[in-house]
């Protein structure tokens, strides 16, 4: 009975628990994937809103999950459940005000409340992903690429999950699916609340296994992708029952608890409980050197503060000073400004091209961000360890790649739809997985969650200058040069590829000059990254 009572105690601490559960919480986090294709048309219907005001509600909805500064600053202060119920508490009453609305049970509100309610509502998820990142990077310090791009990866995977889980129920009106929003991440949360959090020095162990489980996981990624990307496609493609659609989403949701046997692996079979005991009487490596820093700081003269150093850590006002934080953060707002550019243009650039069912290629975009999540995470942790260069040498490879790909939809070649749909769901996913390693590489754990969160704010930049000026306007100026001077502006369709050719040429240009930026990094951080992985490797 003791040595039971002492296995459910190691699995309790167990950092791949931690990881799991969440990666749990980031399945449900992406609450803002479901405003345009589901929430906004039940919204729009019930309350008799035009076009001009659903889109300003999907602004706020944009701001919502770019802002997360406060979420960042409060897990500096504060224990990681506290700041997993303050989203949870959002999520909960600004999304059930928006449902109580459009039920009737609450009288309509203006436009502007409805505003700051949608805002509140998706904010909450800016707590998920940080509460959620800052546990594991700080449980996982020698493999945040993996790490990132998994937890990321399921948040850009969430909108498909849950919309499998929203269609089991079969509801009957479409403002379910707000309850729905309202309901199901908060209690998520709440049962995962005191499991997501920092485990103890001493819990945490670097064991060979541990690339292992992170195969094992890698595994369960890509057949998840798989799976739905068939289950997408085939209800795009055909009448499905109702009851295989419960039986497929059944399927999921019992899928999605098979990483549980990971941490019950690490404890019951691996034997965990002997790695704990070894860590009680010496730390690992990276520990070691963990230690030695922090002593050898402690023999420091108290009046002589210095500033810190690259890899140490950075309080946000102080990486704001450093040239290294600026030159990732242009490099996000050009590079994921040119995929979000295609992703927000994708239906109308499928119809431009004559494609009818946008559906499909929706599907695979939202599972190719997926896969370039999880696998620009991987690549770029490969990269450190085995060629001794730095992260952001991996951003400019994918960069690169956008680059050839934007080329290739520009020049008209056959096929282009497919491939920009491919490499730039891939491109901007990668983005998402190795830029916040990144940074925490260089800028420290401390004030990760405030790190992140200001470079999250990449995200509306870049779709507001690259999809909302450069690329509206372009398309508008091919319509009307097809329809004539007397066409109605908003009346305008523009067919064929020159719709999109000149966004994609120009945006092709964007992403070189990101991986400029991402190679100056490289340059700049070359040396910390060598000396980073010999002391890794002693």
């Amino acid at each position: 009975m003791t040595l039971w009572r002492h296995k459910l105690e190691l699995l309790v601490n167990d950092r791949w628990l931690v990881f799991v559960c969440a990666m749990w919480i980031q399945s449900v986090a992406g609450v803002g994937y479901l405003f345009g294709g589901s929430m906004s048309p039940a919204i729009k219907t019930s309350l008799g809103y035009n076009q001009k005001q659903i889109a300003l509600l999907g602004v706020a909805k944009n701001l919502g999950d770019a802002i997360g500064f406060v979420s960042g600053a409060l897990s500096e202060v504060s224990p990681s459940w506290v700041v997993l119920i303050v989203g949870a508490t959002q999520n909960l009453v600004g999304y059930g005000v928006v449902w109580l609305v459009v039920t009737g049970q609450l009288p309509n509100l203006p436009l502007w409340m409805m505003f700051v309610a949608i805002f509140v509502g998706t904010n909450g998820e800016t707590y998920y992903n940080t509460a959620s990142l800052v546990s594991c990077i700080h449980n996982f310090p020698e493999s945040r690429g993996p790490v990132v791009g998994i937890l990321k990866g399921f948040s850009g995977l969430s909108g498909a999950i849950l919309t499998q889980v929203y269609l089991m129920f079969n509801p009957s009106h479409d403002s379910s699916v707000i309850l729905m929003v309202a309901l199901g991440p908060p209690v998520v949360v709440v049962a995962l609340l005191f499991v997501v959090r920092p485990v103890e020095r001493s819990c945490r162990t670097n064991l060979r296994s541990d690339d292992l489980r992170f195969l094992a996981i890698y595994g369960f990624c890509v057949v998840l992708s798989v799976y739905l990307l068939g289950l997408l496609v085939l209800q795009s493609l055909f009448d499905i029952t109702q009851s295989i659609i419960t039986t497929s989403a059944a399927i999921l949701v019992v899928f999605m608890v098979v990483p549980i046997l990971v941490p019950f692996s690490s404890v019951f079979i691996s034997g965990n409980n002997v790695a704990l005991v070894k860590s009680e009487e010496g730390t690992s490596n990276v520990d070691q050197h963990e230690v030695k820093t922090l002593i050898e700081r402690s023999e420091m003269p108290l009046e002589k503060k210095r500033a810190p150093c690259i890899g140490e850590d950075f309080t946000l006002l102080q990486a704001l000073g450093q040239a290294d934080f600026w030159l990732i953060f242009m490099s996000l707002v050009l590079g994921v400004g040119s995929g979000i550019t295609v992703i927000d243009n994708l239906g109308q650039i499928c119809y431009s091209l004559g494609y009818n069912n946008t559906k499909i290629f929706v599907s695979l975009i939202s599972i190719s961000n997926f896969l370039g999540r999880v696998a620009g995470g991987y690549f770029s942790e490969l990269i450190i360890r085995k060629l001794s260069l730095p992260r952001t040498l991996a951003m400019s490879v994918v960069q690169a790649i956008m680059s050839l790909g934007l080329i290739y939809y520009a020049i008209d070649w056959p096929g282009k739809i497919y491939v920009v749909t491919i490499v730039i769901g891939m491109g901007y996913g990668a983005h998402w997985a190795i830029a916040p390693a990144s940074v925490s590489d260089i800028f420290g754990l401390k004030s990760f969650g405030s790190l992140y969160n200001f470079q999250i704010t990449a995200l509306p930049i870049g779709s507001f200058v690259f999809s909302g000026v450069i690329a509206s306007n372009i398309y508008d100026y091919y319509a009307r040069k097809q329809a004539g001077p007397s066409t109605e502006t908003e009346s305008l369709v523009c067919t064929g590829s020159v719709c999109y050719s000149v966004t994609c040429g120009l945006m092709s240009m964007l992403c070189l000059m990101a991986m400029v930026f991402s190679l100056s990094v490289v340059y700049r951080t070359r040396k910390f990254y060598l000396r980073l992985n010999r002391v890794s490797k002693t």
